[in-house]
Formats: structure tokens, C-alpha cells, sequence
């Protein structure tokens, strides 16, 4: 294991062991898997506990530099009363939870109408756009992004058109955002990309309709976006794809957008949706035939009530409730025996983790990052 240099000149000048009896490598191993929610009182145990224990940059380099990848799942919420938001994080490790600083705005964000993405492995998360808790009239174009290993946030460039309630993605890389919401409600059809080494905005092709997003995804290297259900229902709900590889959108399959009735994830390179409108079962899509099939298993759990958001990993999915309480549900496949159909089926479980101590919090978003 290997330490950057200032780390280690610090560290050896204390003279006392991490852990009596204990080689210091072997405990700081141990130490570094503390969960931060216990960083307060451990670090009072002695100089060298509080110095690694005591800024939360120092804990997450030092877990990179030795080799850490665990998964941590960001939240933001909000207080239901005052629309106050804030950042809540889970240790899906320790199964504990922490806060982490504000937002660096200038404006007073309302909870709902932005978008969120993440680059999990490298452990950061962008913030983009939504609208003024004061006026849902008047659409953001700030960008904001948190890293996790210095625990803090930054302020990208601003994205060329303000907007809320859009589309967004990341596909190679790249950050895209589509259409949403302008100035007095007025729906857009513009997108555009971001590369986060450069942080430059530039335009890409058009939706070629107007059209704000109840919810989008990433599937196969193509960014899909809904409108959703709108009442009284009589309508189907439209949808576009785009092909960053062609630089054009399509129409989305009649299907696909008829059954998008909830919040999606996409594992093992299929589309799944917590459905709002069917006991919230979970279902997935085939492409194939343009259809959707509930899953094998239970319903989400009681405990998970809407509004909800939802995000994942590998093969599990997180649902975040009203209060913060976690659906974690593993997703297990096997194909399809003694039928000519060659397709996937999926099964779900699912266990729940309870929100933090007294929350009164509502789920806006929220991601998966490693560290």
C-alpha cells in the first residue's frame, strides 16, 4: 500500500501506534472503513485518529490511494414543509448515513425540476439547471459538481439555455441535456453536451418537438426521453431517442413510451421501471417486441412511499422514499428455457434500509458514486 507523500510525513510524526498491537498499515486499513458517522467521536481517541478521521477529504484520498471502491449512495431531499434541501448520504457498506456541504447556489433552488448525473468510478456528480424556489417561472442554467473525495463542490460553466424538468444523460463520457422547460413554462426542443474535462456547453441537433421530461435513460449508448402520462390520459405520451453517434433523433417505439409509467434504471443493459400506477411493481422492457413484463417477486415494499426516486448499480436497484427509507432490490436473470423465445427473464428481492434518525425528508434525486 502505498500513501501520497504528505500523508505519509504526517503520519511519521506521530509516535504512538493507530492500534496498539497492530502493524500501522493493518489499521489503517481498519480505520479507513470506519463509517464517517462515527468520524466525531473516534477522532477524539487521539492526534493521529484525528487526523485522519478528522477532514473527510484526507478519509476519502486516503481510501483511493489505497485501492477503496465502495458504494455510496447521494440523495438529495427535501423538507416537505419548507422546501429547504439537502444532502443526505448512505453507506450502502455500513448501512449508514451522513450529510455533506450545501450546494455552493447563489439562487434558492426549488427540490424539484433538475437533473442530476454521475461518473460513479470517479466518484463525482453534476448538478444542472432546475428553477428558482421563488418563481417556477424562471429556469436555471447554473452547473454544479461535487466530488467525493474532497468532499466539496465546484461551479462548472453554465449551460447555454436555462431550463427545468429535461432530459439528461452521460454516453461516452459526455454529458447530454434535452428540452425541459423555459422562461413562463414554455416547453424546448434544444439539446446540448458538455465534456466535463473542458466544461465548454455546445449545441446538439434538436429534438425536433417541444417537450418537457418526466424521465429519461441511458440504453445502449442512446439517451431516451419521455414525457410520461399526462391526464387525462387520452393521449399517448410522446418520446424521443437520440443518437449522439449520428447526431439525430428518432421517434421512441409506440410501446416503449406507453408503458414508461414510472422511474427507470437500466441493469444488465435492460430497461427496468418502478411503475407509479401498478402497485408499483417493478417491470422491464424488450426491444424486440416492443413490450413490458412485470418481474418475478414481490411488489416494492410497504415501507416505500411516493414520491420516490431511483437509481442502481451492477445488479441492484435503490428506490428512496418519502423519509428516506431504501428499497434495495437484487436482480437476478435466467433465460428462457423449453421456449422458442431467446430472452432474459428477471426475478427481483428486496430488502429495506431505513432513513436517517427523525427525517421528515423527501427524495428528489439521487446517485450511486464509488470511493
Amino acid at each position: 500500500m502505498r500513501l501520497g507523500k504528505g500523508f505519509q510525513f504526517e503520519f511519521c510524526l506521530q509516535g504512538e501506534p493507530l492500534i496498539p498491537g497492530l502493524p500501522d498499515d493493518v489499521a489503517l486499513n481498519c480505520l479507513l472503513r470506519l463509517p464517517v458517522e462515527s468520524h466525531t467521536a473516534c477522532k477524539a481517541v487521539c492526534k493521529r485518529w484525528h487526523f485522519l478521521l478528522g477532514n473527510k477529504e484526507r478519509f476519502f484520498t486516503s481510501r483511493k490511494e489505497l485501492g477503496f471502491k465502495d458504494p455510496w449512495l447521494f440523495v438529495l431531499a427535501f423538507h416537505k414543509c419548507t422546501g429547504e434541501i439537502e444532502w443526505q448520504v448512505l453507506d450502502l457498506t455500513n448501512f449508514s448515513w451522513h450529510s455533506i456541504p450545501t450546494m455552493p447556489s447563489k439562487d434558492d433552488i426549488c427540490p424539484h425540476g433538475i437533473s442530476c448525473v454521475s461518473f460513479p468510478g470517479e466518484g463525482s456528480l453534476f448538478i444542472c439547471g432546475g428553477m428558482m424556489a421563488s418563481d417556477v417561472d424562471c429556469p436555471l442554467d447554473s452547473v454544479f459538481k461535487y466530488e467525493i473525495q474532497k468532499n466539496n463542490w465546484s461551479v462548472m460553466k453554465k449551460m447555454n439555455t436555462a431550463r427545468s424538468f429535461f432530459a439528461s444523460g452521460v454516453i461516452n463520457g459526455m454529458i447530454y441535456v434535452a428540452g425541459g422547460n423555459s422562461a413562463d413554462l414554455f416547453e424546448l426542443d434544444s439539446a446540448e453536451v458538455m465534456d466535463p474535462a473542458i466544461g465548454n456547453w455546445h449545441p446538439v441537433a434538436s429534438m425536433g418537438t417541444n417537450m418537457a421530461s418526466y424521465d429519461s435513460a441511458v440504453l445502449n449508448g442512446k439517451l431516451l426521453v419521455t414525457e410520461g402520462w399526462l391526464w387525462p390520459f387520452f393521449i399517448s405520451p410522446r418520446g424521443r431517442v437520440y443518437d449522439p453517434i449520428t447526431n439525430t433523433w428518432e421517434n421512441m417505439a409506440l410501446g416503449l413510451r406507453e408503458g414508461w409509467t414510472g422511474s427507470s434504471v437500466v441493469v444488465y443493459g435492460h430497461l427496468f421501471v418502478v411503475s407509479e400506477h401498478e402497485r408499483m411493481k417493478l417491470k422491464v422492457y424488450y426491444p424486440d417486441d416492443d413490450s413490458w413484463e412485470t418481474t418475478q417477486g414481490p411488489p416494492l415494499p410497504e415501507q416505500i412511499c411516493k414520491p420516490f426516486s431511483v437509481n442502481g448499480y451492477d445488479n441492484i436497484i435503490y428506490v428512496v422514499g418519502r423519509n428516506l427509507h431504501v428499497a434495495v432490490g437484487c436482480i437476478s436473470k435466467r433465460n428462457q428455457t423449453g421456449s422458442s423465445e431467446n430472452k432474459w427473464r428477471f426475478s427481483v428481492e428486496w430488502q429495506v434500509i431505513d432513513g436517517p434518525k427523525l427525517s421528515d425528508l423527501t427524495p428528489s434525486t439521487s446517485q450511486v458514486l464509488f470511493a
